[in-house]
């Protein structure tokens, strides 16, 4: 069998990594604790149209392409973390011209000043993880643990989306929008602190360095798994257009949690592919008792099963393009799932709200064809390219 499996090291979980595993926790946090609640500040008090909360959602995945391609430039040019830090602060400052926005009272809340904030927010949101991801948190470990410490810190930029929209909905039903917005920025914030906390010796600028490069930004011979990637995260965005509740993001958590014990015991020595084909039958089965039952245990058991499906195929598409990529772009790998996960959930956000908006049986049957799609594309194509071109 063609199986493949993680060491763990416990020597991996010292102070500098611990803070770089926090900050990329908090940095998810101040963007996934919008999701449940600016869509609904943007049509309840802004009085936008479906349509376009819809292109507002979708705005901040395409906000994510706008900066990669000087990521490599800023890493070799200038200091790795306080490049990181800038743009940290950056999207805090957008975040303040949210807060702004909603405290003028719908004065000058306009569609291109939306627009132009959730652009921002994806630009900044991209490169400061870009560098957090493919730079800072690989070099605060040795060279044997880096893959580990790539799994290990992607997991929680995963809890992320369980944590920032149950805090959002909580956050927003107890205090209101702006007390969501200020606990968004607290987390940029705190994320700074601790990148600051730790050393990161100067390097040497390297000579000709390209200001634009794709070194640190995508890699272009994984985009068959970059596309499946998208679709089967375009799935859980469509799925966070519905305004869901606290139970929900609180049982995705057990299912993330579930999704690792799952990692080390069950899958530990199953066949390669067996992951992501679980992954995407079980989605495809909370799907459906979404759309045809109506007991209260589905309540608990799809979220579950949802959060189960996407730990195991974000762990393994993770590693699959940390496999697809060459000598030295490891970081453009990272900064590749990182895209693809991150514009899946928008462009499903924003069809969510678009497109489906009030229809929610007409949103699972979307989300459910569409998980179809991405399984059939994985077990017929996308895995069998892997299996051929894969460089570790």
């Amino acid at each position: 069998m063609n199986t493949q499996s993680t060491p763990v090291h416990i020597h991996l979980w010292h102070r500098d990594f611990w803070l770089m595993a926090m900050a990329n926790l908090l940095l998810s946090v101040a963007v996934y604790i919008l999701i449940p609640v600016l869509p609904h500040w943007l049509m309840l008090t802004e009085n936008f149209s479906p349509l376009d909360v819809g292109i507002s959602m979708g705005a901040f995945g395409v906000g994510l392409f706008l900066l990669g391609s000087f990521t490599s430039f800023m890493v070799q040019h200038y200091r790795r973390n306080m490049a990181c830090v800038w743009f940290v602060l950056l999207m805090a400052a957008s975040l303040g011209g949210l807060y702004w926005l909603d405290s003028q009272k719908a004065l000058f809340c306009e569609m291109p000043l939306i627009l132009l904030q959730r652009l921002a927010m994806g630009a900044t949101f991209g490169i400061a993880q870009m560098i957090l991801t493919s730079t800072l948190i690989i070099d605060t470990c040795e060279s044997f643990q880096r893959t580990e410490a790539n799994h290990s810190a992607a997991w929680f930029g995963r809890f992320a989306l369980s944590i920032g929209p149950m805090a959002g909905v909580i956050l927003d039903r107890l205090s209101g929008f702006n007390a969501v917005i200020l606990t968004s920025i607290g987390c940029t914030l705190t994320a700074v602190i601790l990148i600051l906390m730790v050393h990161f010796p100067f390097r040497t600028p390297e000579e000709r360095i390209s200001i634009v490069s794709l070194d640190r930004f995508f890699l272009p011979q994984g985009w068959p798994l970059f596309v499946n990637l998208v679709l089967i995260t375009f799935v859980v965005g469509m799925l966070l257009s519905t305004g869901l509740d606290e139970l929900f993001y609180a049982m995705m958590m057990v299912g993330f949690l579930l999704a690792l014990l799952a990692q080390r015991f069950v899958f530990r020595d199953a066949e390669l592919k067996s992951e992501v084909v679980s992954g995407l039958v079980l989605t495809g089965a909370a799907l459906l008792m979404m759309l045809t039952r109506q007991q209260s245990i589905v309540a608990f058991a799809s979220p579950m099963f949802i959060g189960l499906g996407l730990g195991v195929i974000g762990s393994r598409f993770l590693l699959f393009f940390i496999k697809l990529s060459r000598h030295c772009q490891r970081g453009t790998s990272q900064s590749t799932f990182m895209l693809g996960w991150e514009s899946g959930i928008a462009l499903g956000l924003g069809m969510g709200y678009a497109v489906c908006y009030g229809h929610t049986d007409r949103l699972l049957e979307v989300s459910l064809a569409v998980t179809i799609l991405a399984l059939l594309l994985y077990n017929f194509l996308t895995h069998k390219w892997f299996l051929a071109h894969k460089n570790r």
